[in-house]
């Protein structure tokens, strides 16, 4: 069960209930229903140990990354996209609290059935091939006695570490994907 409320998607069961949601069949459609994409999104937070759990409130949003005639990016909010769509996940985390937060990391998964574009904001973001071990950007592997970069389709998730978040004020993370 998927309840979007002021645009964070919250679930009631683990991701891998929605797993089975994006089956062959299901993909087929021309369209991928980014509900079902932001419902397999997890959010880790790990925040100081003296901080309340809920100090942070977290919004989550998906954008359509359009040029416009001035060659500026623009983005537009969706619910469904395209194959091929640029598609930015976007994070905004709010301090509730008189007082400031500080040393919190975020990790948001990369949705099914998308690729990470190598475009993450800020840019600090580590990225992971198994959502365990982080590295910064980009990923680096041992190929034949040289050294590569790792494919963006490999990547599983990125984090970021949040330095401060000031009193009653927001940060936000954000990061470039294409559907397939």
């Amino acid at each position: 069960m998927i309840t979007v409320i002021s645009g964070a998607v919250f679930y009631s069961k683990l991701s891998r209930f929605w797993k089975p949601i994006l089956s062959k069949s299901f993909l087929k459609y021309s369209n991928v229903y980014l509900a079902a994409v932001l419902s397999g999104i997890l959010l880790t937070l790990t925040a100081a140990p003296a901080q309340a759990n809920d100090a942070l409130k977290m919004r989550l949003s998906a954008s359509k990354v359009v040029t416009n005639n001035q060659g500026e990016k623009v983005y537009i909010p969706v619910n469904t996209a395209k194959i091929g769509t640029l598609i930015q996940y976007k994070a905004t985390y709010s301090n509730t609290l008189n007082t400031a937060i500080q040393n919190t990391t975020v990790t948001l998964p990369i949705p099914a059935n998308t690729e990470f574009t190598g475009e993450a904001y800020p840019p600090s973001a580590q990225a992971s091939l198994d959502n365990y071990n982080y590295r910064d950007l980009p990923l680096m592997r041992m190929v034949d006695g040289k050294l590569v970069e790792v494919p963006y389709s490999e990547y599983k998730s990125l984090r970021w570490d949040i330095k401060y978040i000031p009193p009653r004020k927001s940060v936000s993370v954000a990061f470039n994907t294409i559907v397939h």
